[in-house]
């Protein structure tokens, strides 16, 4: 599913179309994709809020499949194996960022279905050391929304100074949020959802939020960490209200409306914070799918053709359905 120009998803701007099988260089491998999830960064590429680095563009980057082909010096992933692929696919390596771990912070980095076409296809490649093994613990269509959904929720758990036993608040609840408070129950938090979508809230409820309301509403008790999932800049103030004296706001989304002005002794005095979350490190992918094994995570998903993928944009936008969206592109497991 082609990109050739941004446009409203209501436009339908994604196309069917056939490309060269793409092939694997050295260090790189290339995966038969079965299952690619359907994330709102994929929404803010086709509809422009990011700009395009290139001209026409294969989104996609929550890619599941079985590889295919590896290219010279591959050693990490054998022919046949099944392998992920999430939006980060590669870094420098000698930045300063890169140097002391934060590798999601590297200004030279490259993303999935953005800097090189994704999983919206047949067939997507990724340099071996940014792929993933994929945990036997999830089907095809279960371990997709994990490797960025889940990934960023968790990373966004951690920037929040999640703790076990706190009261955290989360801010809009599709697919990152609904995994976010998996984890968030296995570390014992008292978790307060706040959506503007009464199926979300019914969502919420059911996965074990203790109190859930409208986006804009007040949670019954004040809040040691929040996550801002939802990419509305009105939430930023409505938020840190919420927070108790030392706590922690963060905003996972990869692109925000604008910010109303805060007042600092309301919103920041008493040792408040403020933080964003930006992409990931394969560190957090890593411990992600553990700790989603372990517990285990088990992500609500509705399915969609790939054909269909301006469909599922389309519904992801207007909050259409529970969960996760995923694109079936070939046999799944």
């Amino acid at each position: 599913m082609l990109l050739e120009q941004p446009a409203p998803v209501a436009q339908s701007p994604l196309r069917l179309v056939d490309l060269p099988r793409p092939e694997p260089g050295p260090g790189e491998l290339r995966l038969r994709v079965r299952i690619c999830g359907v994330c709102r960064t994929d929404l803010h590429v086709v509809e422009g809020d990011l700009p395009l680095p290139r001209p026409r563009l294969v989104p996609g980057h929550q890619v599941v499949g079985v590889v295919d082909a590896l290219g010279a010096s591959c050693t990490r992933f054998a022919i046949g194996q099944r392998a992920g692929i999430a939006w980060l696919r590669g870094t420098c390596g000698t930045c300063a960022a890169c140097r002391r771990g934060d590798e999601n912070l590297c200004a030279h980095a490259r993303f999935s279905g953005y800097h090189a076409d994704g999983g919206y296809a047949d067939y997507a490649v990724v340099r071996e050391d940014f792929a993933y093994a994929v945990p036997d613990a999830f089907a095809d269509a279960e371990a997709a929304p994990l490797l960025c959904a889940g990934i960023i929720g968790y990373r966004a758990l951690r920037r929040a100074s999640v703790r076990p036993g706190c009261r955290l608040g989360l801010y809009g609840f599709g697919a990152s949020a609904h995994i976010a408070i998996q984890v968030a129950h296995h570390l014992g938090c008292r978790v307060f959802v706040m959506t503007r979508n009464a199926t979300h809230r019914h969502l919420a409820a059911g996965l074990g939020a203790e109190w859930t309301g409208d986006a804009s509403e007040t949670p019954p008790e004040k809040l040691d960490s929040a996550v801002l999932f939802a990419p509305s800049g009105a939430l930023v103030p409505t938020a840190l209200d919420a927070l108790d004296r030392g706590g922690t706001l963060a905003i996972a989304g990869i692109h925000l409306s604008e910010v109303p002005p805060l007042d600092y002794e309301r919103h920041l005095f008493y040792e408040r914070t403020l933080c964003s979350v930006t992409a990931n490190t394969r560190r957090d992918g890593d411990e992600l799918l553990r700790i989603a094994a372990e517990i285990p995570i088990r992500p609500r998903t509705v399915a969609f053709d790939l054909e269909n993928a301006n469909t599922a944009l389309q519904q992801l936008k207007h909050d259409g359905f529970e969960g996760a969206g995923v694109l079936v592109v070939s046999g799944c497991h």
